[in-house]
């Protein structure tokens, strides 16, 4: 780059000498170059102005040997000052800047035409960053999402499973994605996201209420996009070293599960990772290696049993991606693995001297491509497709507590093996019309398919889909954007044409008003259309003329953001919401199979109504986040002429509270972060006999406070030692009066919610 006189001061001329040449690249905090940085160098005789180009880098020619001092500047980010020798005849900077307003700042893509600012975007996103995921010191995607608001987790024991809801909506009406990529889940559980590793993800956004026209089915309830971290940096503007430049960082995280621990192995949490980073011009690979292993955990009344509460797990997840980065082509070609290890051990038979013992193995491959074209300034093109295979064991042994010696059981029902795999292809086209007008098209191609001891034959499930959107501005404070998705299903009866209506009101430069509209659809799953499952305890039948759930969604949102000075930043924002569900697929008794056989049938309608704020403070060193949710579930009984007695109320609410904390002391890189749940009672009608009569009767689960505390402190400039407190009311299980539900595993009494107040110690090191 070469410095125009136009950009000298004409103080005085540094230019004396032709000996030094100083070169740099500015980025942010997510390592992307950062265009239209301020830079000014000054010496004892004499001041240069530059600017950042497009790629974040400056370069200033021809200057003496000497100390200066370098001032960088941009809106809506902090001021470097950084003092220089010059003494080689090429010196190279790599400088960052950090925001002040990061979370207005951060560019979002889930449901958005283009990747746009999140105080831009015409949905409503809620956006967990890759600083906030650290300060968390999660062991999976389910630990981050404990203390968001709107979002609950349940625990089957049984088979050693977490699952998710999203505004009183389960864990199957929420769509899952991987960089916008659905991954695969066999069943109503949203295990994949305890199957992702944590240290590949750079944010997760959040989007509530239904996105079918861009996502297809299952987003019901909202999509949770995972989004991975993208390391290269273009350092085109320096000279790199022959090989590119690599950079590799360890994890280290040492948890106690209540107050049982051993270090490594057995008791308590135990997860590493290797990253490795690399890049050569335009070119760039990247690749993980983590284990996450947790021993088990037990009541203190149950130690000595060979049964545990929490089952020990251990995963090893490996991923590896090569990609490159030009001026009209991009793309990348991404492997992940994942193996996974739960043990269920059962209690030993005294007269016999054994026990049974069940071993559940998971094996999950994703591959995932991406490839995108911009062939003009106002066209842009963009492929994304996924291979995905998920195969889950059940290993049924005997076990002699006197000999040790383990026996595999003969019995193929207890050795029984589910496999699913599918196949996704979606393409789209945008165009900028106009400043006005933007168009966005795309078909979308998936291939589902299931085998399994549980599940009838080896059916497949194929969807077609087209889907059209786009964003038109009649006037600048005002943008709307209509969606249509048209999809034809080989199996079960998809809604032809699904519609979306969403508008943006800028009121002010400050306030904005959202409101939206969305049709819904919640495909039937493999397992609902084919299951089939009957022993002395279960009889299940899946049922291949169920027809897809759909919703009607209406939300409107108010949000407001503030810079008073620079460095402060307030945000608030507030939602309501409104959903009406039909042809909801639930398990019950059909008639037509015997008075004993459940199957799964569209039965009901369903509702969810809702409000919910959120708010914060951003001050230099200080963040503090506030939200708070009242959330309302369907009385399915209020209709029912059965039980229908008057004074059944039509919802039932439930609240929320949640609370973050960080501040981070300049002078000692001391970190100080806290994040505070409160989940209020969540209660539901069911049936009993009472009196002698079938009556309906409230049941509840309890509420319950949830607090985690850590400091973290940087030792020198590439390690970081964190210490904290997790669950430090020391909860485990929580009240529950329901009598379970008609699910295999779902059960009454009280519900496992954790092991308890737990202690971590974290390690992070990055080279170089």
């Amino acid at each position: 780059m070469i410095i125009g006189k136009e950009t000298l001061l004409a103080k005085s001329v540094v230019i004396a000498d032709s000996s030094v040449v100083l070169t740099g690249i500015v980025y942010d905090s997510a390592t992307r170059p950062l265009s239209g940085v301020q830079v000014k160098l000054t010496a004892p005789n004499g001041t240069l102005f530059n600017t950042t180009d497009e790629a974040g880098r400056f370069v200033f020619n021809g200057l003496k040997k000497q100390r200066v001092t370098l001032a960088l500047s941009k809106a809506g980010y902090r001021s470097v000052y950084q003092q220089i020798d010059l003494n080689k005849a090429t010196t190279k900077l790599h400088i960052q800047l950090i925001s002040f307003a990061s979370k207005l700042q951060q560019v979002v893509v889930t449901g958005t035409i283009e990747p746009v600012g999140l105080q831009k975007s015409i949905y409503r996103v809620r956006v967990i960053d890759h600083k906030a995921i650290e300060r968390r010191h999660a062991a999976d995607v389910l630990d981050v999402l404990r203390t968001i608001t709107g979002v609950r987790l349940s625990t089957d024991q049984t088979l050693g499973e977490t699952d998710i809801s999203l505004l009183g909506m389960s864990g199957e009406n929420i769509k899952v994605l991987l960089d916008g990529v659905p991954l695969l889940d066999r069943g109503a559980t949203r295990n994949s996201l305890s199957q992702i590793d944590l240290h590949n993800i750079e944010r997760i956004e959040i989007v509530e209420g239904p996105l079918s026209v861009m996502y297809g089915a299952d987003a019901l309830a909202g999509v949770i996009n995972i989004i991975t971290r993208r390391q290269a940096v273009d350092t085109s503007a320096l000279k790199v070293p022959k090989l590119g430049r690599l950079g590799i960082d360890l994890n280290l995280l040492e948890q106690t599960a209540g107050k049982q621990y051993q270090l490594f192995d057995k008791q308590g949490q135990h997860n590493g990772n290797l990253s490795m980073h690399w890049q050569k011009g335009k070119v760039f690979a990247d690749g993980s290696l983590t284990r996450n292993n947790f021993g088990r955990w037990q009541k203190k009344e149950n130690a000595g049993k060979r049964t545990k509460d929490w089952l020990p797990k251990e995963q090893w997840l490996a991923s590896g991606r090569v990609g490159f980065q030009g001026k009209k082509w991009t793309g990348w070609y991404r492997y992940q693995y994942l193996q996974e290890d739960i043990w269920s051990y059962g209690e030993v038979n005294p007269n016999t001297s054994t026990a049974t013992d069940k071993e559940y193995l998971t094996d999950r491959t994703t591959e995932l491509v991406n490839l995108s074209w911009t062939p003009k300034t106002d066209w842009h093109f963009n492929l994304d497709g996924s291979y995905q295979g998920y195969s889950r064991r059940t290993r049924t042994t005997t076990f002699n507590t006197e000999t040790s010696v383990r026996n595999l059981i003969p019995d193929p029902a207890l050795q029984e093996k589910s496999d699913f795999n599918s196949g996704f292809v979606r393409i789209t086209g945008h165009r900028r019309m106009s400043e006005r007008l933007e168009i966005l098209t795309g078909i979308e191609l998936a291939h589902e398919k299931g085998s399994g001891p549980r599940i009838e034959g080896e059916p497949s499930i194929d969807n077609y889909s087209l889907f059209l959107s786009g964003d038109y501005k009649p006037t600048s404070w005002m943008a709307i954007r209509p969606g249509l998705r048209f999809s034809k299903n080989s199996i079960y009866d998809a809604p032809p044409v699904i519609p979306a209506l969403n508008a943006k009101f800028n009121l002010s430069h400050d306030l904005s008003v959202r409101l939206s509209y969305a049709r819904g659809f919640r495909a039937p799953a493999l397992r609902e259309l084919y299951f089939w499952f009957f022993d002395a305890n279960h009889s299940i039948k899946g049922n291949e003329n169920l027809k897809a759930e759909y919703a009607h969604a209406y939300a409107a949102s108010l949000s407001w953001h503030r810079f008073p000075a620079e460095g402060i930043q307030y945000t608030a924002d507030w939602n309501i919401f409104y959903s009406d569900y039909r042809n909801r697929i639930e398990l019950a008794i059909d008639p037509a199979l015997g008075t004993n056989v459940y199957s799964y049938i569209n039965l009901a309608k369903y509702k969810t109504l809702g409000t919910s704020l959120h708010g914060s403070l951003q001050k230099e060193g200080l963040h503090a986040g506030l939200g708070f949710s009242y959330i309302a579930k369907y009385n399915t009984y209020v209709d029912d002429e059965d039980y229908k007695d008057g004074h059944l109320p039509t919802f039932i609410w439930s609240p929320e509270l949640s609370a973050d904390l960080d501040y981070t002391f300049a002078r000692p890189k001391l970190e100080l972060s806290m994040q505070y749940k409160f989940t209020g009672t969540l209660s539901q009608y069911e049936i009993d006999e009472i009196n002698g009569k079938q009556q309906a009767y409230l049941a509840k689960t309890a509420s319950f406070n949830w607090l985690d505390f850590s400091l973290s402190k940087s030792l020198i400039k590439s390690l970081k030692l964190s210490v904290g407190v997790k669950n430090i009311f020391d909860i485990t299980d929580i009240n529950n009066t329901s009598m379970g539900g008609a699910e295999a595993h779902s059960t009454g009494g009280p519900l496992p919610l954790s092991y308890g107040r737990s202690y971590f110690v974290a390690v992070h090191w990055h080279w170089p």
